[in-house]
Parts: structure tokens; sequence; C-alpha cells
């Protein structure tokens, strides 16, 4: 008799539990955005690093920027180092990875923009396995080095930030905040 009613004791909350499961999977929507990527300015973090031993590692700032983002389909980042054909594809799209930024330095109250090689060829990882699709979000952080050289002057600086995907659409442009950090000439 006991046995009995052990496993209908049992029974009563795996059923309960499975009850529990299938109602909070069945409330799940995936969320239905746009396939073309959709980015937002999140935040600016500056770290000093001391000067270390040897070449390059003098006293430098660390600035992360961090952008959120939203996807249709998923298929954000690539490939690191991508392939020649990806790089190709990319480049003759407008030259530049799947992370565009481009840097303004204020000078005499008007923001000019820096010019940079390192910034036509920024990638991000694929944020997806391979050959898997559907709506994605998170954040994703950009960091860049800005040492101080033996002539240098702090000065504020502001980013405009793109992204785009594989199937290259482009994303929205964002602009951050201002932020101080020493420019080298």
């Amino acid at each position: 008799m006991k046995t009995l009613y052990k496993i209908k004791r049992a029974v009563g909350r795996y059923a309960l539990l499975g009850v529990l499961g299938a109602t909070v999977t069945a409330c799940f929507e995936e969320p239905n955005y746009s396939n073309v990527p959709q980015i937002e300015f999140k935040g600016l973090s500056k770290y000093t690093l001391e000067a270390g031993t040897g070449v390059g590692q003098q006293r430098r700032d660390s600035l992360v920027i961090t952008i959120g983002f939203k996807d249709g389909d998923g298929d954000l980042g690539n490939n690191v180092p991508p392939s020649g054909a990806d790089s190709l594809r990319y480049a003759q799209a407008g030259n530049w990875g799947n992370y565009r930024i481009q840097t303004f330095r204020l000078v005499n109250n008007q923001y000019i923009e820096v010019p940079s090689v390192e910034t036509n060829s920024l990638w991000f990882p694929r944020l997806t396995r391979e050959g898997q699709s559907g709506a994605i979000e998170g954040n994703l952080d950009l960091r860049q080095i800005y040492p101080y050289g033996t002539r240098f002057t702090n000065y504020p600086f502001k980013f405009r930030i793109q992204i785009r995907d594989r199937a290259l659409n482009v994303s929205n442009e964002i602009e951050t905040d201002t932020i101080t950090v020493p420019y080298s000439f």
C-alpha cells in the first residue's frame, strides 16, 4: 500500500513539473527583429594601463566601447580572420569589415575625423554557430588602445559606429559620448 502511495506521489510531482515546463516554454515567443541589424550606444569605459618593459609597453589608455545589438536572422560576425573571399566581398561593399568606427577629435570647437587604416578591417567573431539562424540580441565590446607617446596631448574624442551582417546589411549609425584620451603626434 505504501509503495502504491509513493508511486502516485512521484507521478504527481513529475506531472506537475511537466505541466509547468510546458507552460513556461509555451509562453516564450521568439522576438520579431528586422534582418537588418539595429544597434544602440551602451557606454564607454576607460582604463589607464601603466608602462611595462619592452617595445610597445609605454603607458596607454584602453578604451572599451559597448554597443547593444538586435538582429532578426542571427547572421552577425564572421570567421576571424576572414577568408580571402569574405575579405574581398566586404572590400567591394565599401572597404570595411563587419565593424565600422569613425573617430572624431575635437579641435577648435569642431569635431574633425581622424582617418585610420586600422579601422577599415575591424572584425568580430560569429555570434551564432554555423547553420544556426534566428533572432539574437546582446552587447559587443570594442577595445581601442591610445598610447601616451613622447609627444602627446589629451583631446576629447567621440566615435560613430555601424556594424553589418554576413548578408552585408548595414545597421543604423550611432554616436558615442565624448571622452578624453591621449593623442600622439
